[in-house]
This record gives C-alpha cells, sequence and structure tokens, in this order.
C-alpha cells in the first residue's frame, strides 16, 4: 500500500532533478511533479527526458526536459543559472545521476575509476555548489543527494561505485553543515537492490521477472547479505524518500542518510 503525500505540497517550488530519463531519477521528477512542482528534469539522454515530460502532461506541477551533462561544469552551470532567471528561484535540487562500472579491483582501468568518479560524485559537487549558491543568498533550499547502500558496506566487484557514492554521501553531509545556518538542508537517501536497469544488468538473465535468488537470499560467495524484507525496492520506493526529506515534513532533518534497502546493510 503506497502511503499517502499531500497533493500540492510542491505547488510554487521548481526543481532540478539530474539523472531523470529513466529509473530513480524519473520516478523522482514524476512524484514532485504529481505534488505540484516544477520540475526540470536533465539527463544526457535526450529521449529519456523528453519521454518523460511527455508521459506527466496532465499532472498536477511540470516537467520540463534539459539535455545535461553533470561532469560539465558549465552546462551545469548554465542549466542552473537559466532555471533561477526563469523562475525566480531554484528550491530543490535532487542528484540521482550515476553510472556504474562493475569490476575487481584487479581488473579496474583507469578509465573506468575516473569516469565512474566524475559522475557521481564530481558531479553531485558541481551541480549542489551550483544550487547551494542560490539557495544560501535566499535563505532557503533543500538538496537530496541519491547515493546507495553500497556507500557503507563493501561489495565485492563494486569498489568504484561504492567509493564515489561514499564520496558523495560525506561531501553532501559537509555542504549540509557549512550551509545549514542559510536555511538550506542537505541529506542522502541510500537505496539498496531497485529495479532499474543499471540493477538488471548485473544479473544473469536482465529481462527475468524477479530478483536472482542470491539478490533476496544472500550470496556467501560475495559477503553479500540478503534482504530482509524479502522483496528489491521500486524506484517509487526510493522517490517516496525523497519527497519525504525534500518537503517541509522534514524541515527539522539535515545531514542525514537514510537508507532505503530492506535492511539489507543490517543498520
Amino acid at each position: 500500500m503506497r502511503s499517502h503525500m499531500p497533493e500540492g505540497e510542491f505547488a510554487g517550488r521548481t526543481a532540478l532533478v539530474t539523472g531523470a530519463g529513466q529509473g530513480i531519477g524519473a520516478a523522482v521528477a514524476t512524484a514532485l511533479a504529481a505534488r505540484g512542482a516544477r520540475v526540470v528534469a536533465t539527463d544526457r539522454d535526450a529521449h529519456g527526458v523528453d519521454e518523460l515530460a511527455a508521459a506527466s502532461r496532465g499532472l498536477s506541477g511540470t516537467v520540463t526536459p534539459r539535455v545535461m551533462d553533470v561532469t560539465d561544469v558549465a552546462a551545469v552551470s548554465s542549466v542552473v543559472d537559466g532555471i533561477v532567471r526563469d523562475h525566480g528561484a531554484l528550491d530543490l535540487l535532487v542528484n540521482v545521476a550515476g553510472i556504474l562500472r562493475s569490476s575487481a579491483v584487479a581488473e579496474l582501468t583507469d578509465a573506468d575509476w575516473a569516469d565512474t568518479f566524475a559522475v557521481n560524485a564530481t558531479g553531485v559537487f558541481h551541480t549542489s555548489r551550483a544550487a547551494a549558491s542560490h539557495m544560501t543568498a535566499r535563505g532557503s533550499g533543500c538538496i537530496v543527494t541519491v547515493g546507495s547502500n553500497a556507500a557503507g558496506i563493501p561489495r565485492t566487484g563494486m569498489a568504484a561505485y561504492a567509493a564515489s557514492k561514499a564520496a558523495a554521501a560525506a561531501f553532501t553531509k559537509c555542504l549540509g553543515l557549512e550551509i545549514a545556518r542559510s536555511g538550506v538542508r542537505c541529506n542522502v537517501v541510500a537505496p539498496g537492490t531497485t529495479d532499474t536497469a543499471m540493477q538488471r544488468a548485473l544479473w544473469p538473465d536482465d529481462s527475468a521477472p524477479e530478483a536472482p535468488a542470491g539478490v533476496l537470499e544472500g550470496n556467501l560467495e560475495t559477503y553479500r547479505t540478503g534482504i530482509p524484507l524479502g522483496r528489491i525496492a521500486t524506484p517509487h520506493d526510493i522517490a517516496d524518500a525523497v519527497v519525504f526529506l525534500a518537503s517541509d515534513r522534514a524541515r527539522h532533518i539535515t545531514l542525514q542518510e537514510l537508507y532505503v534497502d530492506g535492511g539489507a546493510t543490517l543498520r
């Protein structure tokens, strides 16, 4: 049963969502627009955000697609400045853009390491720095970074991904500490296994309707715990957590990292 979220609670607010072309990013953008937000949905892939905008017509808010690469600092600055110019303010940033290069460390290439950090960590730095400068000037705003539970527990074959997500989480909380007195909140949502294209690419048969048993039950060979709740998350499960932290219902919550993983990290 889905939790109730007040319709219109983001009416009059403008949100920037990165990585909105699919998966968690698309779910977050849709959830915010359904609650009245003006959402600028960005991705490197124009097709994904264009489809999202078309599918979002009729919601109480709006979704405007923009092509943006979070690794391009000039592009990020241009989009953020354009949002402030066109809408008067940027109220909310949700960092979702991310990539996964799975490999044992011995086989991990310099390029894969650099590319992973460029998107997952440096990209968060670019967008958050640009957004924070506007938010602190007006004395309000919220930044939510979608990280990963891999940032808090070792994973075999995921060193670059886990390290980059740990960096993004630490950065977001450090930023939040610096700008808290300005009225800006910064939090992290850390999903576990979620039914996205990125996750399915790790499955032996990515067309299978259900996750492999080793994901749900654990795998001793890879030192992986299972998921106590016995299910993997949907993108909407993660979006619900993001929407809560972005809302006024979480107005006294900052510098926190919320794990949404069905208990997989036993936290």
